[in-house]
């Protein structure tokens, strides 16, 4: 086993009403599961009542740098506590992130596509469930060319919308004009473990959309999109293991929203 090397990129705070445990309870399976650091990524608030019943309330992320701070002073010289953000995307939302990611230093920024949420139906779901998969890919390369994220997390997310309507085969073309976008912005797209626990029982993305994003040399990082303390760095070690299957030899994270990388057989062999 060699030294902590790893970061756990994608967890979450009580803040979002569905996640539960202390900060310091995160923090603390982050370091007895052999991490040297980990980023909080919690729902970011939004405008207009946007999901506010699974996302902090505007009013609330003054309280959210203030928890990550104190968790931070509470492991200091241990295990390296970072702020970082999980931001929804849709068309319109760009100033007000604009302005939120501006307020305080953050060290690794997600964007995602709920398209589960009901506000985000509301505005783009027409009852055909096809050209909703499609607008979810359009979106995600909208999100990476907005500039605003380091990373898009979980991006095959919409297959367990309808996971009996889900054909890869047919989607196919509307990733690869996505996944194009994607990798000419240089942003990096996250395997996130928690796939695993959904109705597509797989990581998000699937092997054969990361084989396509190998194609393109966009850059992975990995997120286990905890909610709970114990999903901390959950799956990390089959992660790695498909990405090298997949054909990657490195694996990423993002210390104040720079991407740094390593060898992943260094990476497993650091995790306990």
């Amino acid at each position: 086993m060699s030294a902590p090397l790893l970061y756990e990129s994608h967890c979450h705070t009580t803040l979002c009403k569905h996640a539960f445990g202390t900060t310091d309870e995160y923090a603390a399976v982050a370091l007895a599961r052999g991490f040297k650091g980990i980023t909080f990524t919690c729902h970011c608030p939004l405008p207009d009542g946007f999901s506010a019943n699974v996302r902090m309330s505007p009013d609330q992320f003054d309280d959210y740098v203030a928890m990550i701070a104190s968790t931070r002073e509470a492991f200091a010289g241990r295990l390296d506590v970072r702020l970082g953000l999980e931001s929804d995307f849709y068309p319109g939302v760009e100033p007000w992130l604009t302005e939120l990611h501006s307020r305080v230093p953050l060290s690794h920024v997600l964007g995602s596509i709920h398209y589960q949420v009901s506000d985000y139906r509301k505005r783009f779901y027409t009852g055909d469930t096809f050209s909703y998969q499609q607008l979810y890919y359009d979106h995600l390369a909208q999100s990476a060319e907005s500039g605003l994220f380091d990373t898009l997390a979980h991006p095959d997310l919409v297959k367990n919308e309808s996971p009996d309507e889900w054909d890869f085969a047919r989607i196919q073309p509307d990733i690869a004009r996505a996944l194009d976008r994607i990798a000419a912005m240089g942003v990096a797209m996250e395997l996130n473990t928690s796939g695993i626990q959904k109705a597509l029982p797989e990581m998000n993305p699937s092997p054969s959309q990361l084989a396509m994003m190998l194609e393109r040399n966009i850059p992975v990082v990995i997120g286990a999109d905890a909610h709970v303390a114990e999903r901390v760095g959950d799956g990390y070690a089959f992660a790695l293991q498909l990405l090298l299957e997949v054909g990657y030899s490195e694996v990423s994270f993002f210390i104040d929203r720079k991407r740094q990388s390593l060898p992943i057989h260094e990476a497993l062999a650091s995790l306990r």
